[in-house]
């Protein structure tokens, strides 16, 4: 059985492969609800910042951070063609009419920022219960999300066909840069 330590330091690159993958589904227009196996129409796009790093051969570390609302990602395009991987995204995630808006880092897999769809605040304080309820219900639901297209990457990841499909996909998808 590996320890904690050595089983981070192992496998600490699925966070930010997870995050690359996701850009990678954004900018090919995949169907995310039929990935998700959901009822809901789902959909992704990347929100206001990215963050990519790249390491280089001298142990040194080359991040590239891209921030605006109408920014553009050329600059991380081109670092992904130099072998950066994303490490954090903001994203904006709309399912049906609700609209998410958050920011995930791939080593930690912590989503912070999050902004739910609005909830009624004039209600009466014997309502406040339900608000709460609901609000809670949202941030399930995004984690929901998050978990199910987590777990549709690894079942790529690791399928035997990952080399000469979904890598092979990717790498297309940054070769089109």
């Amino acid at each position: 059985m590996l320890d904690i330590a050595t089983a981070y330091n192992k496998y600490k690159f699925l966070g930010n492969d997870y995050l690359t993958w996701i850009w990678f589904l954004i900018e090919t227009n995949q169907n995310i609800s039929s990935l998700l196996n959901s009822k809901d129409v789902v959909t992704l796009e990347v929100g206001n910042s990215i963050v990519l790093e790249n390491k280089l051969g001298d142990k040194s570390k080359e991040k590239i951070t891209i921030k605006g609302d109408q920014a553009g990602l050329e600059e991380g395009t081109t670092a992904l063609k130099k072998g950066a991987f994303v490490t954090q995204i903001n994203l904006i995630c709309k399912i049906n009419e609700d609209e998410y808006r958050f920011t995930i880092k791939g080593e930690s897999f912590n989503i912070t920022g999050l902004k739910t769809p609005k909830t009624d605040l004039s209600a009466k304080e014997e309502e406040i219960e339900g608000l709460v309820l609901e609000k809670a219900f949202f941030c399930f639901h995004i984690f929901d999300v998050i978990d199910t297209l987590f777990l549709k990457y690894l079942e790529q990841r690791t399928a035997d066909d990952w080399k000469s499909k979904g890598f092979q996909n990717l790498k297309a998808w940054i070769g089109s840069f």
